[in-house]
């Protein structure tokens, strides 16, 4: 009895010390997230007048976020980033999902040396694809436009590897079965795959969609014209010629403005990315 009693409270105690390390380390990571939102409502004024920050909004005010689409052309930057998201991702998905398929179930001289391939390119680091698809861009005639900004980024081996683990989990019963109905192999896809590996491809899309709003560098580098900014990139020019390096509370309010679709979007869709990114690492 007494050891049953000993055993309870010594898991009892493991969950507080867990629970308790788990809580503090939220507090850490939500309080950039904390404070951000908090200095975009203060004015210019009081947050300049605070030489020991304030955890708190005595006089809170919209003006902030009235200059982040009157001062600056913050509307612009999020046209240009939508239209960059949906068309990437939009293309990236046909792409993978095409080659996931190819790699899932059809049959040709070479598939897993080409495959083993594919994997190797994750090897390569960011920065010489960066360099080759800068001089790549430029010999075209792409600087300054949306096909500059979307087509090196409209496939993915990572993305490819994922939705190809899940296409394998289909048992080759169905695929056979649909062969002998006449059944062609886009239809089959259509019809059976894509729908059983739904969970992994919305969690396909919502990272990808992610992973363009958030774009910087590339973006950064093959546009200098501000019709062509995104609003990762909008942020640098409304420190620069926008708000002023001084104004924090506005920049605050402008950042605030740009994360809160992301942030939404995740909230409402972290089941199925979790779900999406499980389903993909587990076989059989």
């Amino acid at each position: 009895m007494k050891n049953d009693q000993n055993n309870r409270f010594g898991k009892n105690l493991g969950k507080f010390v867990t629970y308790a390390l788990l809580s503090v380390w939220g507090v850490i990571v939500l309080f950039p997230f904390f404070w951000m939102i908090l200095s975009s409502f203060k004015s210019y004024g009081s947050y300049n007048a605070e030489y020991v920050p304030k955890f708190y909004v005595s006089d809170p005010t919209l003006q902030n976020y009235k200059d982040a689409f009157t001062q600056v052309p913050l509307a612009k930057y999020f046209g240009n980033t939508l239209i960059f998201t949906i068309a990437t991702t939009a293309i990236m998905l046909l792409v993978i999902v095409l080659a996931a398929f190819a790699f899932s179930r059809l049959e040709f001289r070479g598939k897993n040396a080409v495959f083993a391939l594919f994997l190797s390119l994750m090897m390569i680091p960011n920065e010489l694809v960066i360099i080759t698809n800068f001089v790549t861009i430029t010999n075209w005639n792409m600087r300054n436009t949306f096909w500059g900004l979307i087509l090196p980024s409209v496939t993915s081996v990572f993305y490819i590897y994922l939705l190809k683990e899940n296409f394998e989990q289909i048992p080759d019963e169905l695929y056979k079965a649909a062969k002998v109905d006449g059944t062609s192999d886009f239809k089959y896809l259509y019809k059976v795959m894509l729908p059983i590996c739904r969970p992994t491809v919305i969690t396909v899309v919502i990272l990808k969609v992610i992973e363009c709003w958030n774009s910087y560098v590339w973006p950064r580098l093959i546009t200098d014209d501000q019709a062509y900014f995104l609003v990762s990139n909008g942020i640098q020019e409304i420190r620069e010629n926008g708000f002023g390096r001084e104004n924090i509370p506005a920049m605050m309010a402008a950042v605030v403005v740009i994360s809160l679709p992301l942030i939404i979007l995740f909230l409402i869709f972290r089941k199925k990315i979790m779900s999406g990114v499980m389903r993909g690492g587990t076989k059989g």
